[in-house]
């Protein structure tokens, strides 16, 4: 899973797009949705700590590998900026400097100390919500302006870009107690609102293009039935944010609107967890008919891990603040998920890398055309 980027060949990373950092955030989420369960298993830390330090030498590999991509292959960079169907993967760059910087602080500092844990998610943090809120503006302006896409070809990856910015939010407060107190500590945390907002209202615009998408043309195609968990990411990321936000609010915000952050936990959180459990059962439904149909492993099995997990943290940050034990048990249920998922695309991706499969070019398109559903004209399938 690991690339040793320094000793591949050029030509070996001409076809490394940004959709591989899915990998170090689906890793990284392991760790530290791990940190957060409501229990205390012996060793379970040391686990999620070795976990997190994977997803350190993933990050740095394939930061490494891509910037030999771009020196050695700017035409196919570029494609892949101008490839609807690539472009939006560019939020997995930042999301995945945002998931190590921000698992550094939570598992992190058990082995590299607290002070190298605070350097090392500053410039993470940085540098990640930078890239996701240019993504957030860019990508979507390139959809409008270049790509020339139409609502039938909506899909959940379209989400990626806008979501990046949420993990800048549920992260970001992490960093809120390494601050000066007074107005540094404030300006971060009502940064992080801000960007919360920016996210949400987004996610909102988008997701009914890919819904209507869903309900009226055809389904997505089996290679792409896994990125329907996608969906997850910015509900479960959006409650794990307003937890940790009313978690720093106490001492930063002037009261009473610390107080209202509290509440706000509940009044947002518990109806859209709620609705996170929904769509994975959509979700669920969809990957069990792919793969009834045949869908083998491809990256887009990455999306089954870090959404999880996203779940896994809001899940944990609702038991933290209402004491619920259904949410405890909720978020245990939903780690193993994410466990099981983790290994299902680690070891695909390893036999894939094995085999070299996955770092070769795409193929050619079957001359003939293949079974496709069909869809009537009452909506039914057959």
């Amino acid at each position: 899973m690991v690339i040793a980027a320094h000793s591949l060949p050029a030509a070996r990373v001409r076809h490394l797009g940004p959709n591989w950092y899915a990998s170090v955030m689906g890793t990284s989420v392991v760790g530290t949705a791990g940190a957060a369960l409501p229990l205390r298993l012996p060793g379970l830390r040391e686990v999620c700590t070795a976990v997190w330090a994977l997803a350190l030498l993933m990050l740095l590999t394939l930061l490494t590998a891509r910037a030999r991509h771009w020196a050695h292959h700017r035409d196919q960079a570029r494609a892949h900026l101008l490839d609807p169907a690539m472009a939006p993967f560019y939020g997995c760059l930042s999301m995945a400097l945002l998931a190590v910087g921000g698992g550094a602080l939570t598992v992190g500092r058990d082995w590299i100390g607290t002070g190298a844990a605070v350097a090392l998610d500053t410039v993470l943090f940085s540098a990640g919500t930078a890239v996701g809120l240019a993504a957030a503006v860019t990508v979507p302006y390139l959809l409008a302006v270049r790509h020339r896409v139409q609502a039938a070809q909506a899909t959940p990856v379209w989400l990626l870009p806008l979501v990046a910015p949420m993990v800048s939010a549920a992260l970001g407060p992490l960093l809120v107690p390494h601050l000066p107190p007074g107005q540094p500590r404030e300006t971060l945390l009502l940064a992080c609102l801000a960007m919360f907002g920016l996210s949400l209202l987004a996610t909102l615009l988008m997701l009914p293009l890919v819904f209507a998408r869903l309900i009226t043309s055809d389904p997505l195609p089996l290679a792409l039935t896994p990125t329907l968990f996608l969906v997850l990411g910015p509900l479960g990321q959006s409650t794990t944010a307003v937890g940790l936000i009313a978690d720093a609010a106490p001492r930063v915000v002037p009261a009473p609107y610390d107080r209202g952050f509290a509440v706000f936990v509940l009044l947002y959180g518990v109806p859209v967890m709620g609705f996170a459990l929904l769509w994975l059962a959509f979700a669920a439904a969809h990957v069990v008919r792919a793969r009834r149909q045949g869908m083998g492993f491809a990256m887009t099995w990455w999306a089954f891990t870090f959404p999880v997990g996203t779940c896994v943290t809001g899940a944990a940050a609702l038991a933290r603040h209402t004491g619920l034990a259904v949410y405890e048990a909720l978020a245990v249920g939903l780690y193993l998920l994410l466990v099981a998922a983790w290994l299902a695309a680690a070891s695909g991706t390893v036999r894939g890398l094995l085999s070299g499969e996955l770092l070769a070019g795409p193929r050619p398109a079957p001359v003939a055309p293949l079974p496709a559903t069909v869809r009537t004209r009452s909506g039914a399938v057959r």
